[in-house]
């Protein structure tokens, strides 16, 4: 079968066949582009440069520099945008190696903590839980733990909005069916900004890379809505970030539960048509009209 790719590399189109009752019919069809990336960093000890491969992740071509910066945050590699000296892809005489791999170097004064990345890798039902090997260790502490939670009330209106706007920004998922959202909306249910990635967890990655570019974290008091269901990975991810309200359109997993209750989050599932689930109410969230 015959593919090309569209622009922006995120969408292919490819020729398929359809079948419907005892018919077929040629048809060319979009998909979401999967491909890996690797995620180095440079970094220097004791005046000496080093270099070290952090990740390779499987995502969709995009918002790569975002990803980079947002995964070795919320793996609590970095703390802050000032850690970083420069984002570049590698010079290589193969175009497809060098659209794949991406470098971080950090600045000079800064040693990062590479004991985080040394791990074992299982699998779990999804992406996995980014390497981990234990579910303690999976607990980072967020730099924004000791920060003092503000009054997040928002009406029962602008909840079930939400849903519906993140699907009408969603360019790639309307084009192809097969792609993740994450989503950062505030009090007036505002769209501030969107990420879309095959991987969830990369879409959140490159959301939380945008805002620590942007200086926006922390980012509480805003509403973090997530496309599919709220995995472990997912709310561990948004503490880092600060996050403390996340909304997922699917369910959330019982350990995401239990985290969204360790870090006081609240944790809200199934948002959709009129109707969503509380699985935990933070102590700064409320409800307007909500009896």
């Amino acid at each position: 079968m015959k593919a090309h790719l569209l622009s922006g590399t995120s969408v292919k189109q490819i020729e398929i066949v359809k079948v419907k009752d005892s018919t077929c019919l040629r048809y060319t069809d979009d998909v979401s582009v999967e491909e890996p990336l690797e995620i180095r960093i440079i970094y220097y000890l004791s005046g000496k440069k080093e270099s070290k491969n952090i990740s390779v992740t499987m995502r969709t071509p995009g918002n790569d520099p975002e990803l980079a910066v947002g995964f070795l945050f919320t793996e609590g590699i970095i703390t802050g945008n000032e850690q970083i000296k420069t984002i570049c892809y590698p010079e290589n005489a193969c175009s497809k190696n060098s659209e794949n791999s991406i470098i971080v170097e950090l600045n000079e004064s800064f040693v990062p903590e590479l004991m985080k990345v040394e791990r074992n890798f299982y699998t779990t039902s999804s992406c996995g839980v980014c390497g981990k090997a234990s579910i303690e260790s999976i607990k980072t502490v967020s730099i924004f733990k000791e920060h003092k939670k503000e009054t997040t009330e928002v009406s029962l209106e602008i909840l079930y909005q939400l849903s519906e706007k993140l699907q009408s920004f969603q360019n790639n998922f309307s084009i192809t069916g097969g792609i993740h959202a994450a989503g950062i909306f505030d009090l007036e249910g505002n769209l501030l900004a969107l990420r879309e990635d095959v991987g969830r967890h990369n879409a959140l990655d490159k959301l939380i890379g945008y805002a620590l570019s942007a200086n926006l974290l922390p980012l509480d008091n805003k509403i973090l809505l997530l496309s599919g269901r709220a995995s472990f990975e997912l709310i561990q991810k948004a503490a880092m970030a600060g996050i403390t309200t996340v909304a997922a359109i699917g369910a959330p997993s019982s350990l995401a539960i239990e985290l969204a209750k360790e870090f006081d989050m609240t944790l809200l599932g199934f948002l959709r048509n009129n109707r969503f689930n509380i699985y935990h109410c933070g102590s700064h969230f409320k409800i307007e009209n909500l009896l």
